[in-house]
């Protein structure tokens, strides 16, 4: 029996090759219809015996091009056309609110690496090769719909030869928006530091520069990176000279995964992660000799940050290193090239993406600049991430190859209405006409009208934005801390870009409640000028609904937020949390015992003043000058913490104590230096114990019920640590002790509150021992831990936790 369906596709459909994928399936089937482009995704109609179209729709999910993300298909029934021949690709439709998505940058796809490395073929050794497959999406993206006149490719006409492939149907490449080849698309050049012009194949050159030491601005998909031979230690030790960047760890490229032995372990999760689409930095966990091999490359820390080649360009280097070999073959076998690949900006300012910008900024960091002249529209970093022991990731940092992809809020049924059929007149011209949404229904039962769509502006450090349109987060790349006028004035600029690109306009705008954040004074900027309500959101509650938000959860949680500092309600510099969080509301249930802050800002980069706050909280005050001899300033503030001094709730200051208190760390050149280096220290303490992982026995912390809620005094652990004379012990105690005694505390407060569910985050939730071990131990309680995956658990996911709070706060009962 034949039959004809209207399908309506939402998600990552468009550039991506959906529309010939969905051509070469009606025409292997022997089905009839029309496919195209629409405000809202992909519309397609297809007609033909019931049996073939239910095979069709199944293998619409299970064979969607590997760039495509298929969020929802809607389905119909619609009338069948008689005279119906053939299957044909219409004109994208016109009119109506754009919804649909754009997908995320992706690294070259192996289709493209043969020919890169196929001397017959005219893409031979051409650094911008792509497809539908792969290449830049986001990053050269100016609007939608994502047409070649709407990014930084529109300057470039294509040649006959790519133009041909560009609009057949069953090329690869057909509307592969960056398609180019050698005759028509971008180019290299190498620059010297002035700017002029170095002869000879600029791929060939680079590589002699970074042999002989040389420091390279290479010109990537979402902005330049600073490249250095990662082996050559006075090369990496000029780099951080250059780059003002003593000791914040460095991340590297290697050729593929053969090339990381004898480095780190790497575990079948992390390789696929290394090996995946979206190519991001992962942490991987050193090996004795990493030190050794890499020199000053990441100092005194368990991981090292590795990624794999993405672009064209990057395999292109290796390729060289490795004599210029044709084929693919000699990306089976290790290659001993490794380099550096940090961020290109001077420090603490943004990513540069912009050739005039780079010498400009980076004429004293670089020796030499390999670039091209295809713009990037929009900077964005690498993404940060690690694997978590149940095959999950845990984002540092979100960006390239995952921004700008959804996260959804809510899952919802929806009945629709269908609109009346097109004729083949309207199809032509590009008509549209939209179902109308008659009931929409929340998961949980949650029964909610349509979400309100807002804008959160995210915090102060590691700063992100976040949009939402419908039951959908679009969280932004990772900005940076809003210390500098340029990183604010890229905040700016990201918010105009993305609300371009989602065509969205937010009906509020969300913000953490410390009124001298930039991002605070952008959103009460923003919601006088778009005449809505600005909403402050508690920076903890926001870092809980962040996960609820993952998870679509609105059922009541506790909420474990440890970090580093967030203001509370009540003005205070919160930190160790334990909330009740319900939705849109939470109280505080319990906090950890503050701790003093002698010198206020200035603590919190200075760990030996944290560790005379804990001599002065246990009691031994007069030992403080003594203990920290070597510190100029110990003597005032020792007395400092005699007359009193502002304090704080934050796990990341009492981690900062411990590091203090075992001369771990007495100044800080980046902020969570001090806990990566205790952590370090533990890590490689408790493998030294092998073949049982080992952890030391710790004292009891003190949990007392005060008017303020059920206050955890972790001061025990830091009394067991003050004759400790090996550093790794110490180290591995404290996270021991920590452990077990949070624990204590959030079984506590679900045995009296009755909740069952823990929802964790905050930066301290980045230490991987620590994460590990309240996973381990709630498990063991029966209480089930909600974590961080789509966003970061720091202060990078502030943004999508303060949107979530927003929607909920202006949802109406349907």
């Amino acid at each position: 029996m034949r039959a004809r369906l209207r399908l309506r596709l939402r998600g990552i459909v468009q550039g991506v090759g959906f529309r010939p994928f969905v051509h070469r399936l009606a025409h292997a089937l022997g089905l009839v219809g029309w496919v195209r482009n629409d405000a809202g995704g992909v519309t397609l109609e297809v007609q033909g015996d019931e049996s073939l179209l239910s095979s069709f729709c199944a293998r619409l999910r299970s064979e969607a091009p590997a760039a495509a993300r298929i969020d929802a298909i809607e389905q119909e029934s619609i009338a069948l056309e008689p005279d119906a021949a053939g299957f044909e690709i219409f004109a994208s439709a016109a009119g109506g609110a754009s919804r649909a998505v754009i997908g995320p940058d992706l690294c070259v796809c192996p289709a493209c690496l043969a020919e890169l490395f196929d001397p017959t073929n005219r893409r031979y050794r051409y650094a911008f090769t792509n497809c539908t497959d792969c290449g830049p999406r986001y990053t050269i993206a100016a609007r939608l719909p994502y047409d070649r006149a709407h990014t930084s490719m529109a300057g470039f006409t294509q040649c006959p030869a790519c133009l041909a492939e560009y609009a057949d149907p069953l090329n690869r490449r057909f509307h592969a928006e960056p398609n180019a080849c050698p005759v028509c698309g971008p180019q290299l050049r190498l620059l010297d530091a002035s700017g002029q012009a170095i002869a000879g194949d600029p791929i060939a050159e680079t590589l002699v520069r970074l042999r002989r030491g040389e420091i390279v601005a290479l010109k990537g998909l979402g902005g330049f990176h600073l490249a250095c031979d990662a082996r050559n230690a006075a090369a990496v030790a000029e780099l951080r000279r250059r780059k003002d960047r003593e000791e914040k760890p460095l991340a590297i490229m290697v050729a593929n995964l053969a090339s990381l032995a004898g480095l780190v372990e790497v575990s079948l999760a992390e390789a696929a992660e290394l090996e995946s689409r979206a190519r991001p930095i992962v942490l991987l966990q050193k090996l004795p000799g990493t030190d050794a091999a890499l020199p000053d490359v990441a100092p005194d820390l368990a991981w090292l940050g590795v990624m794999l080649p993405y672009t064209p360009l990057h395999y292109l280097l290796y390729n060289e290193a490795a004599g210029r070999s044709s084929g693919i073959a000699w990306l089976n076998a290790a290659q001993p090239l490794a380099l550096v690949m940090t961020s290109a900006n001077p420090h603490g300012e943004p990513l540069v993406a912009n050739n005039e910008e780079a010498l400009r900024t980076l004429a004293d960091i670089a020796d030499a600049f390999l670039w091209h002249d295809r713009d990037i529209l929009i900077r964005t970093d690498d993404s940060v991430l690690r694997c978590t022991p149940d095959g999950g990731k845990q984002f540092i940092r979100r960006a390239r190859g995952f921004t700008p992809t959804a996260t959804p809020l809510v899952c919802c049924e929806q009945t629709l209405t269908p609109p009346a059929p097109l004729d083949r007149g309207e199809l032509a011209q590009g008509t549209t006409r939209l179902p109308s949404l008659v009931k929409g229904r929340g998961r949980e039962g949650l029964g909610l009208s349509r979400s309100k769509d807002v804008l959160a502006l995210g915090g102060f450090y590691k700063n992100t934005l976040c949009f939402t349109r419908g039951n959908e987060a679009f969280l932004s790349q990772h900005i940076g801390d809003l210390d500098r006028v340029a990183n604010c004035r890229a905040l700016e600029a990201a918010v105009e870009h993305l609300q371009g690109l989602l065509n969205v306009q937010p009906q509020a705008v969300a913000h953490d409640l410390h009124p001298d954040f930039f991002s605070t004074q952008l959103a009460l900027r923003l919601a006088e000028r778009w005449q809505v309500p600005a909403i402050g959101v508690q920076h903890h509650h926001a870092h809980i609904a962040a996960v609820l938000a993952e998870h679509c959860i609105d059922e009541p949680v506790l909420g474990l937020a440890l970090d580093g500092v967030g203001m509370g309600t009540d003005g205070a510099a919160w930190g160790g949390e334990l909330l009740r969080v319900e939705g849109a509301s939470f109280e505080r249930f319990g906090h950890l015992r503050p701790i003093g802050l002698p010198g206020g800002d200035r603590a919190a980069r200075e760990p030996w003043r944290i560790g005379a706050a804990a001599l002065a909280l246990l009691g031994r005050h007069d030992e403080i000058a003594t203990r920290f001899a070597a510190e100029p300033g110990a003597a005032l503030v020792a007395q400092m913490l005699a007359r009193g001094v502002a304090q704080t709730t934050s796990l990341g200051r009492w981690f900062d104590a411990a590091a203090g208190l075992l001369g771990v760390q007495a100044r800080m050149s980046f902020e969570g230096q001090a806990a990566m280096r205790l952590e370090g220290l533990a890590e490689r303490y408790i493998n030294s114990h092998h073949p049982q992982p080992f952890m030391p026995s710790a004292p009891q912390a003190c949990i007392e019920a005060r008017a303020s809620g059920l206050v955890l005094d972790l001061a025990p652990l830091l009394q067991a640590l003050l004759d400790e004379p090996d550093a790794g012990r110490g180290a591995a105690l404290f996270h021991a002790g920590l452990i077990q005694a949070v624990v204590d505390w959030v079984t506590q407060a679900a045995e009296s509150s009755g909740i069952r569910v823990v929802a964790c985050a905050g930066g301290c939730f980045l230490n991987a021992i620590l994460a590990q071990g309240l996973r381990r131990e709630f498990t063991q309680r029966g209480l089930r831990m909600l974590e961080a995956h789509a966003a970061p658990p720091g202060d990078g996911g502030l943004a999508l936790g303060q949107a979530w709070v927003a929607q909920r706060r202006l949802l109406v009962p349907a």
